[in-house]
């Protein structure tokens, strides 16, 4: 019994940890995640559908890091690193792009942020089978994200 809480504990701790670097880049935003520019890009989903989109894939990552938590994988160490450090270069994006207006900056910056990404799930794949897998629909919203982030750009030059 005290496994079970234990391994149901990790997976709530390692979920509230994804939804925290959520609710920080919503913090430091002030809750405004308009997109920059007047223009909106063609494709650009409704704003409502952002923060739905982002809780489920923050409790993917979350749920993913926690597979890796509890494997016995030498290398759990480095892929939970690799983890942490997406969820700051995910954060820092927000900020480029929806604080600061930088369109440029933020498309190169998600361009490493996807290649982190990449990264991250290999290492979890080979740390924790199945634990790669559930970072693919992040890496997917990412490459949307990219293709919003250039488009705005673009339309809005």
């Amino acid at each position: 019994m005290k496994t079970n809480r234990k391994t149901v504990l990790t997976y709530v701790l390692s979920a509230a940890i994804a939804l925290a670097a959520g609710g920080i880049s919503v913090w430091i935003n002030g809750g405004d995640f308009t997109a920059p520019g007047p223009v909106r890009p063609p494709l650009s989903p409704p704003a409502w559908l952002f923060p739905i989109v982002w809780t489920i894939l923050f409790i993917l990552m979350g749920i993913a890091a926690a597979q890796v938590y509890t494997s016995d994988s030498p290398e759990r160490q480095d892929a939970l690193f690799l983890y942490a450090a997406q969820l700051v270069v995910n954060v820092l994006w927000t900020v480029f792009f929806f604080r600061f207006d930088a369109l440029l900056l933020s498309a190169f910056w998600l361009v490493f942020l996807l290649a982190l990404v990449a990264l991250t799930a290999l290492r979890f794949e080979r740390t924790s089978p199945g634990a790669g897998k559930l970072l693919v629909p992040y890496l997917l919203w990412l490459l949307f994200a990219l293709y919003l982030n250039v488009a705005a750009w673009v339309v809005n030059r």
